[in-house]
């Protein structure tokens, strides 16, 4: 697949570098990629920019050395790329809506943002213009794959933590509640849902695939399916959340709509609602007379 080895050579610079104040004019020289070029790729590949990218994986960094280190504040904000402690504190506070002395009061650890794995993308969507959408139920034999994208859509689901989320998991598996898309054997689409409640509770998508119609293709499963009529409501950060990277945008521009906000797990977010009259006018849209 094109910009794989681009994007792949500045991830490795990166995380090779985490400590220093990296930007996309130093990444681009080490790389030896036009920076407009490499912007371009990376934001196209990943799902964000490069800036956010960096940021995230350094701010994820420093919460695990608040955690499980005794080191001083001063000096994680320093190993973090950031020249003053004040600096790493507005930062970090924006991101964790905790600041760092705080967090670290917690002692509970969840990551803003993972290595992004490209390993075994050369193989993915394989010059298809379309997948045909073979969304079916999961089951625990899924489980390491839709780990895999969990972990690569990370950025999408604050206070996530591994092990209370594989017990639930595994409930919504057992269920019936749990979706997944696969091509070949990674899994490209995971969808967690709620028949008594009426809620998305959880929405991946591969970051590669995001221009092939999964979120929508999941929506419809569920609309026209399983929660068929009902409202759908589904939880998302905040507007002006510095830790939202787009996804108040894709939920809005799948017909949510604005509702209550909310705190889930000490963090704020907001409700979106798709009522089932607004689905039945889309269906009849789609399907006239």
């Amino acid at each position: 697949m094109r910009y794989i080895d681009e994007v792949s050579s500045a991830i490795e610079f990166i995380e090779a570098n985490l400590e220093k104040k990296l930007d996309l004019d130093m990444v681009s020289t080490a790389v030896h990629y036009s920076k407009y070029h490499l912007h371009r790729v990376f934001s196209s590949t990943v799902g964000m920019t490069m800036h956010e990218y960096i940021q995230r994986r350094q701010l994820t960094e420093a919460a695990k050395l608040l955690v499980f280190s005794s080191r001083p504040i001063i000096d994680i904000a320093l190993l973090s790329g950031y020249e003053s402690q004040q600096a790493f504190t507005n930062v970090f506070t924006a991101m964790y809506k905790l600041s760092p002395s705080k967090y670290r009061e917690s002692e509970k650890f969840y990551p803003l943002q993972l290595k992004f794995n490209l390993e075994g993308s050369y193989d993915m969507l394989n010059g298809k213009d379309e997948i045909l959408w073979e969304i079916r139920f999961a089951n625990e034999e899924d489980i390491p794959c839709w780990m895999e994208l969990v972990r690569l859509v990370i950025d999408g689901f604050p206070h996530l933590y591994e092990e209370e989320y594989i017990a639930v998991l595994k409930q919504k598996m057992n269920t019936k509640q749990a979706l997944i898309l696969k091509d070949g054997q990674t899994a490209v689409g995971i969808l967690l849902f709620s028949y008594d409640q009426g809620s998305i509770d959880f929405m991946g998508c591969h970051p590669l695939y995001r221009k092939m119609g999964i979120p929508r293709a999941f929506l419809n499963k569920v609309m026209r399916e399983l929660l068929k009529g009902k409202d759908i409501t589904i939880t998302t950060y905040r507007e002006g959340d510095k830790a939202d990277t787009g996804q108040r945008r894709e939920i809005k521009g799948l017909g949510f709509a604005e509702e209550e906000l909310l705190t889930e797990y000490g963090y704020p977010t907001q409700r979106f609602i798709l009522r089932q009259e607004e689905c039945d006018d889309e269906r009849r849209s789609e399907y006239p007379g």
